[in-house]
């Protein structure tokens, strides 16, 4: 599965330029969640819990607990958020994001301090460790992590055969992890973008259903080989 006769493809501009600015970029069909405080981000902290207090116990817990929204970037790059409408979203990264809306509702408060994050930028992991989607909930996530999140190096996986395989489906870049060697482990550390599809390769066992399948044979083999030693001492 997922063979390639080179080591690494070379690595499109596209990803090269991700990586250089070390931030994820706003896409279409993206989800992201926002928050929105005022005084500077006050709220955020209280590690004596006074502002929380202040507001009584019901609602300071209400207010702590809250849901939050998910809101999607639609085709054409736009989020309609709350109170500021629509925001042009594509294409910005979540830095950029964070100080276009704190323009936008400083019209309705004070000292205004907002966070958002995206919610479904996601890598593949398939092979021995199962088919796993796990999110990227930082932005700088490797390989390494990655594969500790999705169960780590098991006896059932070779640690030398591992495959990144990223961009356009029909002519991916693919990247040959060996971590079984120092060069291997350094690889390891590379940063992980959203829709990549890690493979790791499983360790070949004879399994139940090969040992199934070549039962009959061998009862055949096993016969034919007891009619020839018969068939000279009838003779």
């Amino acid at each position: 599965m997922f063979q390639t006769e080179i080591s690494v493809v070379p690595e499109g501009v596209g990803m090269a330029v991700a990586e250089a600015n070390g931030n994820y970029v706003l896409q279409e069909n993206d989800y992201i969640q926002l928050k929105v405080y005022t005084n500077g981000g006050e709220l955020i902290i209280d590690p004596n819990r006074e502002i929380i207090n202040e507001m009584g116990g019901a609602n300071g817990a209400a207010l702590q607990n809250r849901e939050e929204s998910q809101f999607l970037i639609r085709s054409g790059g736009m989020v309609t958020l709350p109170m500021v409408g629509d925001i042009k979203a594509t294409g910005l990264t979540i830095y950029q994001l964070n100080r276009i809306l704190e323009e936008q509702y400083a019209a309705f408060y004070e000292d205004v301090f907002v966070t958002t994050k995206y919610l479904n930028k996601r890598v593949v992991v398939l092979g021995a460790n199962g088919g796993q989607v796990i999110p990227l909930e930082n932005e700088n996530t490797n390989l390494l992590e990655i594969l500790a999140l999705a169960g780590g190096m098991t006896t059932q996986a070779r640690a030398d055969n591992i495959r990144l395989i990223r961009g356009d489906r029909s002519n991916p870049e693919v990247h040959l992890i060996n971590l079984t060697t120092i060069e291997g482990m350094k690889q390891s550390s590379m940063q992980v973008l959203p829709g990549d599809v890690i493979y790791v390769e499983p360790v070949q066992k004879i399994t139940a259903e090969a040992i199934r399948d070549i039962t009959p044979i061998l009862g055949l083999f096993t016969s034919l080989l007891t009619l020839a030693l018969l068939i000279p001492k009838l003779k």
